[in-house]
């Protein structure tokens, strides 16, 4: 689950982390209204997606102004200019996707005199099973491509759970990032924050790029954080959180079914059970000339409504020009699938080739339930066999 800036540094802040005073507006008057219960100098007007690059984006419309998704202005009337021209409209950073994503509020910040411009991520490194401090003095740039240009430039830094981050653990950050006196202490002070609020919102990443330099202190310049999605029946706050808007529509339906759903931009639907057989299922039809529209694992304790959900969503997409079912029946019983199956092809009138293939519990059932159901269903053997019918399928149906 992912939050905006805004909420991110608000989160934060409860830690003791320190941020620049700013707010959120969904109008334009509302940000200049903002604007005006803060220092007067220097403001930034944040557009507010779940996507990074917001600086380097570029608007949809002509009307947003030619400019990227954060500007930073000197008047309350400027603010107010950069607010109408950013909400409402669509953002496209090299995060967001060629289709973009609607600005719907902007963040606006305090300006700062910003020295040096910084790289701070923490995430849970499942390599070391622990918190890994990343940083880096490449700031405010595309921490990807510092990866692949200069990866010397990158530290890491194992944070052992038994202890918590410690002083020398801040002290080598700090002299990695080129911090001097009362920089450190800063620094120091800063992670120790961010550590905490970390651990205990349960999070799973905080990037802060830039983290900035602005005379002693070190400042986070931008927040965000995303948080892991099984811990948060304990983070109701969090939860509260959430903005549905900025979420795929049939992912967020099928996470109201316990559903594991992520679209893609191929034609071949894709209905499993687990994550290995999914990723087994995709290459498979890469293999055989096609590509998946999508990873639909509907785990192992499925219902027979589950899968009829599950069958919906595929079908929702109007990319989806083939079906794929791979289901190894270990906990989750084929005759179970066939029933879901079969069901939703009724419902939906179907109109795109079936293909699928069950194998373990209960199959031979499962397949009876299939072929006395009446319904145009392609079975298979094994998954090449599979994966080769649905592609010649969907080639002979186009």
């Amino acid at each position: 689950m992912n939050i905006h800036e805004y909420q991110a540094k608000q989160l934060l802040k409860k830690y003791g982390v320190p941020v620049l005073p700013g707010g959120v507006a969904y109008t334009a008057d509302e940000a200049a209204k903002v604007a005006e219960g803060l220092p007067a100098g220097v403001y930034v007007v944040k557009a507010q997606i779940h996507a990074g690059g917001r600086g380097k984006g570029t608007f949809k419309e002509k009307e947003a102004g030619g400019k990227g998704g954060v500007r930073v202005v000197k008047t309350i009337a400027e603010v107010k200019e950069a607010a109408s021209q950013m909400i409402g409209k669509t953002l496209v950073t090299h995060q967001s996707g060629p289709a973009g994503k609607k600005v719907k509020r902007v963040y606006v910040e305090a300006g700062c005199a910003i020295e040096r411009e910084l790289y701070l991520s923490m995430l849970v490194d499942r390599a070391t099973s622990r918190v890994t401090l990343m940083v880096s003095t490449e700031g405010g740039m595309n921490i990807e491509d510092v990866a692949h240009d200069t990866p010397e430039k990158i530290i890491f830094q194992g944070i052992d759970p038994a202890t918590g981050i410690q002083g020398f653990h801040c002290r080598k950050v700090a002299f990695a990032l080129g911090l001097k006196g009362n920089q450190i202490k800063s620094c120091t002070k800063l992670l120790t924050s961010l550590y905490k609020g970390f651990l205990d919102s349960d999070a799973a990443l905080l990037e802060i790029n830039p983290l900035v330099v602005t005379g002693e202190e070190v400042l986070p310049l931008d927040a965000k954080m995303n948080f892991d999605s099984n811990a948060l029946y304990r983070h109701p706050e969090i939860v509260e959180l959430r903005d549905e808007d900025e979420e795929d529509p049939m992912e967020l339906e099928a996470s109201k079914h316990d559903l594991n759903y992520i679209k893609l931009d191929g034609s071949i639907g894709c209905m499993v059970n687990g994550a290995g057989l999914a990723m087994a299922t995709m290459d498979i039809i890469k293999l055989y000339g096609a590509e998946p529209a999508n990873v639909l694992d509907v785990g192992g304790g499925a219902t027979r409504e589950r899968v009829t959900k599950a069958f919906k969503i595929i079908l929702s997409d109007p990319n989806v020009e083939g079906i794929l079912v791979n289901i190894f029946g270990g906990i989750m019983r084929c005759d179970v699938i066939a029933e879901g199956v079969v069901a939703a092809a009724r419902e939906v009138s179907l109109n795109v080739p079936l293909v699928v293939r069950l194998e373990g519990t209960n199959v031979e059932l499962g397949k009876k339930i299939m072929a006395d159901s009446g319904l145009p269903i392609i079975t298979a053997n094994n998954l090449a066999d599979a994966a080769e019918k649905v592609v010649k399928a969907v080639k002979e149906a186009a």
